[in-house]
Formats: C-alpha cells, sequence, structure tokens
C-alpha cells in the first residue's frame, strides 16, 4: 500500500473547487438543476412517488436501451450501468488486464487509467499528443511504443485536457496497431455531444473493431456531473465480467440516477441538454479566446474541437502546479495545473460557465499573470 500512486488530478480538485470564488475547473458544461430536467410539475410529482429500492443493479433496462441506442448495433446487454465513467474506467480496465499485462495510455489525459494500472500492478507505456500537430497523434511514437505484448490501448475522444476529436486517420492508425498485435481499445468517449464546432456526434470506436470497450457518462456533454451516471459498452460476455467486478465496486447506481437517466437519454430531453451543452460552450470559447489574445504572448492555445475545457500554454517562468497555487492564494481563482495530465506550463481552464462568472474569473486571473511577469 505504500507504493499506492493517488490521483492527483481528484486530490486537488476536492480541495479547492468548492472553496475559490472562482472554479474554473468544471471539466463539463455548467450542470442543470432538477427542476429544469425534470420541467413539468406532473413529471416531478411522479419522481416524488419513486420507493427508493435498489434498480436492476446492472441498470434499468430502459436506461440499457436508451444508451445501446446511442452505438450502432449495440443491445441492452452491451451496456453496463457505473456509478459514473470512472467506475466503468476502473473495472474495465481490471477486466481486460492483469496483474504484468502491459497498457499503453494516451497523454494528455485524464490520467485515472494511468495511476490505476500502476496500482494493479500494470506495464505502462504512454503515447502522446503533439500540440505542434493541433494536438493530433504522434503516429511514429504510437507504432514504436505498441508491442506483442500490449493487452490494450486506452484513448480518450474527444480528449481531456485539449479537446482534440481524432481524425478518421487517426482512429484508423489506432486500430490497425492495435489489430496487429490483438489489443483491446478502451475508449473513453464522455464528451461525445460536447462538440463546438459542428451538430455532428464524434465517432466512436464502437463498431469499428471488435475488441473495443467504450466508456461514457452523464457528466460532461449533458451537464449532470451529480447524478454519478456513466456506463461501459462492450461484447457481451466482457459486459458479465465487468458487471462481476461491479458486484465487488458498488452494486448499483441508485433509483434515482436510474430513472434521471433514462430521462435525460429519452429522445426529446437528450435533444435539449445537448444543444444545452453546446450553447454553453459556443457562447464560452470566444470568451476564452479574446482573453487569451489580450494576454499577448504569454498565453496560447489550440482552439479545442470539443468539450467546454482548454488546454492553454503560458510562457511564466513557473511550474504549472506552483501556478495554480499562488492562483488560488492570491486570487481565489482555481484551474487545473498541466502536471495533472502529464505535461507541464500548461493550465486546463474551463468555459462551459455563465458569462459574467467567466469573465470575472479570467480577469481576476489576468491580473495575476501581470503580476509575474
Amino acid at each position: 500500500m505504500n507504493n499506492f500512486q493517488q490521483f492527483d488530478l481528484e486530490r486537488i480538485m476536492n480541495k479547492w473547487e468548492n472553496r475559490v470564488d472562482f472554479n474554473l475547473t468544471e471539466s463539463g458544461v455548467h450542470p442543470i438543476t432538477l427542476r429544469e430536467l425534470l420541467g413539468e410539475r406532473a413529471l416531478a410529482d411522479e419522481f416524488l412517488d419513486t420507493r427508493l429500492g435498489y434498480p436492476e443493479c446492472n441498470g434499468a433496462t430502459e436506461l440499457r436501451n436508451h444508451v445501446a441506442a446511442m452505438y450502432p448495433g449495440a443491445r441492452a446487454d452491451h451496456v453496463l450501468a457505473t456509478v459514473g465513467c470512472a467506475e466503468a474506467n476502473f473495472i474495465a480496465t481490471q477486466t481486460l488486464l492483469g496483474q504484468g499485462d502491459e497498457i499503453v495510455v494516451m497523454v494528455p489525459n485524464y490520467l485515472q487509467i494511468w495511476g490505476l494500472a500502476h496500482n494493479l500492478g500494470l506495464r505502462r507505456k504512454a503515447f502522446h499528443l503533439n500540440e505542434s500537430l493541433g494536438w493530433g497523434v504522434d503516429m511514429a511514437e504510437l507504432q514504436e511504443v505498441v508491442s506483442p505484448k500490449t493487452k490494450l490501448i486506452a484513448v480518450c475522444n474527444p480528449n481531456n485536457p485539449t479537446g482534440h476529436i481524432l481524425t478518421g486517420p487517426e482512429m484508423k492508425a489506432i486500430i490497425a496497431v492495435a489489430d496487429q498485435v490483438g489489443a483491446w481499445i478502451l475508449s473513453d468517449e464522455t464528451y461525445r455531444g460536447a462538440e463546438r464546432l459542428t451538430d455532428a456526434m464524434t465517432e466512436t470506436f464502437w463498431g469499428k473493431y471488435d475488441k473495443v470497450v467504450v466508456t461514457a457518462s452523464l457528466s460532461k456533454s449533458y451537464g449532470l456531473p451529480g447524478l454519478r451516471m456513466g456506463w461501459l459498452v462492450a461484447p457481451p460476455e466482457t459486459v458479465e465480467q465487468a458487471w462481476w467486478r461491479h458486484d465487488y465496486t458498488a452494486i448499483s447506481t441508485t433509483m434515482l440516477a436510474n430513472k434521471l437517466a433514462s430521462l435525460a437519454l429519452g429522445s426529446q430531453s437528450r435533444a435539449r441538454l445537448l444543444r444545452r451543452g453546446r450553447e454553453f460552450i459556443r457562447n464560452g470559447y470566444p470568451v476564452l479566446d479574446d482573453w487569451v489574445n489580450k494576454q499577448g504572448k504569454v498565453l496560447s492555445v489550440v482552439p479545442p474541437q470539443a468539450a467546454a475545457i482548454a488546454f492553454v500554454r503560458y510562457a511564466l517562468n513557473i511550474n504549472s502546479t506552483a501556478f495554480a497555487e499562488r492562483l488560488i492564494q492570491e486570487k481565489s481563482v482555481f484551474v487545473v495545473p498541466g502536471d495533472c495530465f502529464g505535461i507541464d506550463h500548461h493550465v486546463r481552464i474551463s468555459f462551459g460557465l455563465p458569462r459574467d462568472y467567466l469573465e470575472a474569473g479570467l480577469s481576476r486571473m489576468g491580473e495575476f499573470i501581470a503580476e509575474l511577469l
């Protein structure tokens, strides 16, 4: 246990996100209220009459049908409901790999799987998205790091923290490399639906290769992080094995989460929630972009193609964790240091927020940067 690797991103966020004046670390769009989600009073009354027992432990059938409908050819038995995408990633990794197996992880990334791999005794390798390529995949490195021993390639698409959407050729290259060695692909697709420049959904890895597990949740694109509702989509026999792990970790998601998630993913509600999320993203990014430009050569950013976050580079002689800690202490503004994603001299900034809140937080951050110069 002394060698256990803590999850630095979650530790720092839990410590500060509710204690600062301006939290610019929100990784999804601004959360929706329960009143907004339910809408009609009759619907609210129906939920008030819900008996708070156990739901189906693998997820309500209605919910799993809604999730399956988002993945070509999937059925309810391809789906397992989980406590957020975090549990889906955790049990998928446990299901597919054993101690000593080799895993290759995309970086930068939400480094849950990277830390989890260490704690499970896996052999870790990284392949990088290249900032000079607009955060595109370094194809040569991908080919180099994947070996005949690789059992799993973990990607995040759209990417957290860069907002990069894998191109068709990038997806084909990842699949081809995995197929060469018989590796699984674990694709965290929780930002599908949060596209900034198009209403078309990001392509899923599901259905493009036979050894794919997709994980996702309602936390980012849908503005429902507090439900802690996620899922994994996989071949039925893999879902069954993942369910064995789910029995040990959580048993089930909650009854209310199942009912509210089923409501959210119904055709009319889903379209409304995705439209709301994209409005926050499309209204917020110009505010961030204008602010970055006003900082001169100190800041630069590759415009994210999706998600409510941007990975901003700064040209200052200060480590990203030190930068974030001083910004908290001196200005009560919280951004995520690039160290949490494996890349220094960057910070992740949320822009899927109410405009006045975003502008005020960025203004204070601008004051801080001016004082560092």
